[in-house]
């Protein structure tokens, strides 16, 4: 009895921190959009510096490698590129998309993990995930809403975002115990700021204090959101909390409303229906297949 409460309450911490997590993501993405007109690679950067300065302090409490073993550079170095090219597509899609539309195209990315893990893990794809990748691609279509008109590309950039962090997520599975996360954050941080520095210098825009200031934020909710998703993972299984993340889509669209004025369209509702009810039904799927 005491052992299926103690259960209950781990599992109800992972609850509260995927959630909080989710929080920090939605304030991650209203600090960017907030910053204005500053270009996406350096939005990128003056995030990823915050998360690679807590990554460095974490490395030295804990004595650890900053950059991992000989083995596991090729998986490293993929993380890093595919992780850097994905933040960069998700800050063009927030600054020209609906908030919660850029949220919910970035949510895809669980779907293309099950498809790069199905080509290069060698990792089984069942009916259930089949049926919800083609619900999953039925609802990206509403969102994206194919025609000719200006919203399609930036759509398109914040679909690629998707593409992008599955990619970087899969070589993050491949890793799992082989390397610290806090080492995998740090050694992508760090890739990310050399391979973006040089852009940096020739493209960079002046900013205000305030610009300044919201990208700071921005890196700092962007960090709190990432240990808040280690943590919540340690308490509970991703089969069983997985699903609150999308929490995230709810938080970015009330924020949206509140402080942009943004009020996604009937289409796009109808997407996020169709997204998270197919992740639901994988969600409801393997906590029933494990019991």
């Amino acid at each position: 009895m005491k052992n299926n409460i103690k259960i209950i309450k781990e599992k109800n911490k992972g609850i509260i921190l995927i959630t909080c997590s989710a929080l920090c993501f939605s304030f991650m993405s209203l600090m960017v959009k907030l910053s204005g007109d500053v270009p996406s690679i350096q939005k990128t950067f003056f995030r990823n510096s915050v998360s690679l300065a807590l990554a460095f302090a974490l490395i030295v409490v804990h004595k650890e490698s900053f950059f991992g073993k000989k083995e596991n550079q090729p998986y490293l170095l993929g993380r890093s590129i595919f992780g850097t090219l994905g933040i960069v597509a998700n800050y063009y899609a927030i600054d020209n998309l609906v908030l919660s539309d850029a949220s919910m195209l970035n949510k895809l990315s669980p779907f293309v993990v099950i498809i790069l893990s199905y080509i290069f893990l060698k990792e089984k794809i069942k009916p259930v995930q089949l049926f919800a990748l083609v619900f999953a691609f039925l609802g990206t279509l509403l969102i994206i809403k194919p025609g000719f008109n200006s919203n399609v590309f930036p759509a398109l950039i914040g679909f690629s975002s998707a593409l992008l962090a599955g990619s970087a997520y899969t070589f993050v599975r491949f890793l799992g115990g082989r390397e610290k996360y806090y080492t995998i954050v740090f050694y992508f941080s760090f890739v990310s700021i050399v391979s973006l520095l040089p852009f940096l210098i020739f493209y960079y825009k002046p900013m205000t204090l305030m610009q300044f200031l919201y990208l700071i934020a921005a890196g700092i909710f962007a960090s709190l959101a990432q240990f808040a998703l280690t943590l919540a993972y340690k308490y509970a299984p991703a089969s069983e909390i997985s699903v609150f993340d999308y929490s995230q889509i709810i938080f970015s669209a009330l924020l949206g409303i509140l402080f942009l004025k943004e009020v996604p369209d009937f289409y796009s509702f109808m997407g996020y229906l169709l997204i998270i009810g197919a992740y639901i039904g994988v969600f409801i799927y393997n906590y029933r297949r494990k019991k």
